[in-house]
């Protein structure tokens, strides 16, 4: 008998024993430096992502910032940051399939140097289009790099 698999909203309220700060040491700490990293709830980075209003945007590291002040942590973990907003984004394509209306637009978090994230639904030309539709200009990437928003530092949400 095999277990029904979560869905992706399911997934996103999940929160196990998250968030919580842990101290850095031994291998992160060549990475990371010193202090705490605080990994979050994909709830929690959800909710950073649905305060962004259209014809603004955040990225990665900007959420990072927001988990690692709210938690009183050095940082906000990379690695668990980059998954939720992953599980965010599928989320809210599972519930606006179900007809669900005002879902995270997820298309509005960019990686750190406002390029566009290739593991989004429909990759980068569906999230291209939906910050078009917004009014923003779209770069093409360069050699193996993704698309970028220009000008995106413009249009940052202050954090």
């Amino acid at each position: 008998m095999s277990k029904e698999r979560k869905s992706w909203q399911e997934k996103l309220v999940d929160s196990k024993d998250l968030p919580k700060v842990v101290e850095i040491t031994g291998k992160m700490s060549t990475r990371w430096g010193t202090g705490s990293v605080c990994i979050p709830a994909p709830i929690e980075v959800d909710e950073i992502m649905k305060k962004v209003p259209k014809g603004k945007l955040i990225t990665v590291n900007q959420i990072r910032e927001i988990v690692a002040r709210k938690h009183g942590a050095t940082i906000g973990c990379p690695i668990t940051t980059g998954i939720f907003i992953g599980i965010a984004a599928r989320a809210a394509e599972e519930a606006a399939a179900e007809g669900k209306i005002n879902t995270t637009p997820y298309w509005r978090t960019l990686k750190s140097s406002g390029e566009l994230n290739e593991k989004y639904p429909g990759g980068v030309e569906a999230q291209a289009a939906h910050l078009e539709e917004e009014g923003h200009t779209i770069e093409p990437g360069k050699g193996k790099k993704p698309p970028k928003v220009k000008d995106f530092e413009k249009v940052l949400v202050e954090v």
